[in-house]
């Protein structure tokens, strides 16, 4: 994993992702210039892989840079949102419910959750030592408590966007119909408050061949997105408060698009990506 650098702990090069990031939060909030956790070190790989966690409103772009980690660190990435979007696909027995539940900007609930990533677990997606990058899960309480029972969670990373630029994001959501890449039409610029710098996300535009062929979700309405975000507020910030409490939660404020949001990500978590800084120097 040359992609990788982490903690130098006494001298000497030691992975233990439950030790280290216990010792992160206790309930503080943590910007980008306080994470500051000593040089880099490299991953032992024979040890035990990360296992984390990411939350934050959809939208937000925990696919994104839950993605990007997992292939820092050569873990898997598990999306519950691409496994209720693949059965949606499907012609599975839970695909009409899901359609409903999901159109209507409803959560899904824990029962189909936990039966779909045990399905996805059961295919032999990921080993239990290997580590993984959860996206999307636990949403609930009660999740939280049976993957508790499952694995031992490292770390908890809280994505945070101000609502206005989330609404913006996801309605900007296209799809290529004939490749599946994922793009953003949506150009977001919104003043800064309190001398807090202009929030500012460029589109991420398609390229040619795909210009034709964009989609947009049918869940990506005005109506339903708001509803989703209510839904979430209600819902899931007692998981941010049960991680929190368990010294696990690492809160971190999106300062832009990926451009600048992906460094500074990286800095609070003391992650060097040396692939992304020879492709910036090309």
């Amino acid at each position: 994993m040359d992609a990788v650098s982490r903690l130098w702990r006494g001298g000497a090069a030691v992975w233990s992702p439950a030790r280290t990031w216990l010792s992160l939060a206790m309930g503080a909030r943590f910007s980008t210039s306080l994470a500051r956790l000593g040089p880099p070190m490299t991953r032992d790989p024979g040890g035990r892989g990360v296992h984390w966690v990411f939350l934050g409103c959809p939208g937000v772009g925990k696919g994104t840079y839950a993605s990007r980690l997992s292939q820092l660190f050569g873990v898997p990435h598990i999306s519950t949102g691409d496994l209720v979007r693949e059965e949606l696909a499907s012609s599975g027995p839970l695909a009409q419910l899901l359609a409903g539940i999901v159109n209507h900007g409803q959560l899904v609930s824990d029962e189909i959750i936990m039966s779909l990533l045990i399905k996805h677990l059961e295919h032999g997606a990921t080993k239990a030592n290997s580590g993984s990058i959860l996206d999307g899960f636990p949403r609930t309480i009660r999740q939280a408590e049976i993957l508790e029972g499952v694995t031992e969670i490292d770390l908890v990373i809280n994505l945070k966007l101000k609502e206005d630029a989330l609404l913006a994001k996801c309605l900007g959501r296209r799809i290529c119909s004939h490749c599946g890449g994922n793009y953003n039409v949506a150009s977001v610029n919104i003043k800064g408050e309190n001398g807090r710098p202009d929030f500012i996300m460029a589109p991420l535009l398609p390229p040619a061949d795909c210009a034709s062929k964009l989609i947009t979700r049918v869940d990506d309405t005005e109506e339903v997105v708001k509803e989703r975000l209510r839904i979430y507020n209600e819902m899931s910030k007692p998981v941010e408060e049960f991680y929190r409490a368990r010294g696990k939660l690492l809160e971190f404020d999106l300062p832009g698009g990926i451009p600048e949001s992906w460094p500074k990500l990286l800095q609070a978590l003391n992650l060097v990506d040396h692939d992304d800084k020879q492709s910036a120097s090309a």
